[in-house]
């Protein structure tokens, strides 16, 4: 038996529930003196496991919610990989939405996308080879009353039988013992063994490293980016619905954003507004939507800030008016920032290689305004624009 498992195994007992919540709010630094305390009373390796879970439980709210979190089981690595639940619930009432009853959830972790899948009334079956994350996932579907439309199972996913399951959901592990992997092949499972069990499915969804290259995405996919809060999640390939297309996905919302085969956008002149495009619009390659629908253009070739002259609203990507634009230089901006009594600076960058830190540590901002500062290039040349969220 694995330390994840065994550790699992104590809490999963009536002592270590009740232990759960006794240590539930146990801050870092106090878990020395109330293990101490605690192992009075307890086996000192129940208490450990417990003080480790409840930091876990803690760190899963960002993912979960405090409410879940708080009552679900998770393992390190669970923690880390888990699909965020406003991500899941998307995909999981997409699915629905495609008329989806049943999937086969392939490499499952800690249970987190079959939760969001059996809430949306998909019944599922959730398959991860470790015993500790099997167990875990086991443990959170009956836990949030889900056992009913989850069946979990201990299990190489390359021996499963996906036959039976209108859809197939795969999320291969893509970090090894040195950290992320970056190529596909090198997933668990393989990308390319993940693709061909979508193939043999009515739909299918992958879920993938949001920095894939496109040309690594097969003919017969869809492919989506997701953000949530402006922050890039994951990229999907879909099976089954819309081959070749291209989307971003920006949540809450969902505000999806479908590729219109455009052309690159012209590179024009900075005008008085730069919009700064979602993560999952540039990952997706949709700049040139952006572009075309704020009537804009690029401040470089290469660059992924589109500027234009009226102020219009969109969701895909947040407007900054722009007040000044100077040849990069440190000096001439402590003077401006001086000048303005900018004392709150944000710095951004796009095509230059200066730190935002080693920035704001030069021109040592002072006073009661606020600016944001782009570290950029403007047609070829290193150039700071200087503006204000619109």
């Amino acid at each position: 038996m694995n330390d994840h498992l065994a550790s699992l195994s104590l809490l999963l007992t009536p002592e270590g529930r009740a232990l759960l919540d006794v240590v539930r709010d146990t801050d870092p630094a106090d878990e020395l003196a109330v293990a101490t305390r605690l192992r009075r009373e307890h086996p000192a390796e129940l208490v450990s496991a417990a003080l480790g879970q409840a930091r876990l439980r803690q760190r899963a709210v960002a993912k979960f919610g405090a409410a879940d979190a708080g009552r679900m089981f998770f393992t390190p690595n669970g923690v880390e990989q888990s699909t965020r639940a406003s991500v899941a619930t998307y995909r999981a009432q997409r699915m629905r939405e495609l008329g989806i009853g049943s999937v086969a959830d392939l490499c499952c972790g800690i249970g987190g996308d079959a939760i969001a899948l059996a809430r949306a009334g998909i019944r599922v079956l959730a398959v991860d080879r470790d015993p500790a994350t099997a167990a875990a996932a086991r443990a959170n579907t009956e836990g949030l009353g889900l056992a009913d439309l989850v069946e979990v199972r201990e299990a190489d996913v390359t021996e499963v039988d996906t036959s039976g399951y209108d859809a197939v959901f795969v999320d291969p592990a893509r970090r090894g013992g040195r950290g992320r992997i970056f190529d596909p092949e090198a997933y668990s499972p393989p990308l390319s063994w993940a693709v061909e069990a979508a193939r043999k499915a009515p739909h299918a969804a992958l879920k993938i490293a949001p920095g894939i290259p496109h040309e690594a995405i097969p003919d017969d996919a869809e492919a989506e980016w997701i953000s949530d809060g402006g922050d890039v999640k994951e990229a999907v390939l879909w099976f089954g619905t819309a081959p070749g297309a291209i989307r971003a996905t920006l949540l809450p919302g969902p505000r999806p954003l479908l590729s219109r085969g455009l052309p690159d956008p012209e590179v024009r002149p900075v005008g008085r507004y730069l919009y700064e495009p979602d993560g999952a619009v540039i990952r997706a390659h949709l700049v040139a939507e952006v572009a075309d629908d704020l009537d804009g253009g690029l401040v470089d070739a290469t660059i992924a800030y589109v500027t234009a002259d009226e102020l219009r609203p969109t969701p895909y990507a947040t407007a900054y008016e722009i007040t000044d634009r100077l040849p990069f230089n440190v000096k001439k901006l402590k003077a401006l920032l001086r000048e303005r009594e900018v004392g709150v600076l944000t710095v951004k960058k796009r095509g230059s290689a200066v730190e935002p830190e080693e920035l704001r540590k030069k021109v040592k901002p002072q006073g009661p305004n606020a600016a944001t500062v782009f570290l950029t290039r403007v047609a070829g040349a290193p150039t700071m624009l200087v503006g204000r969220p619109a």
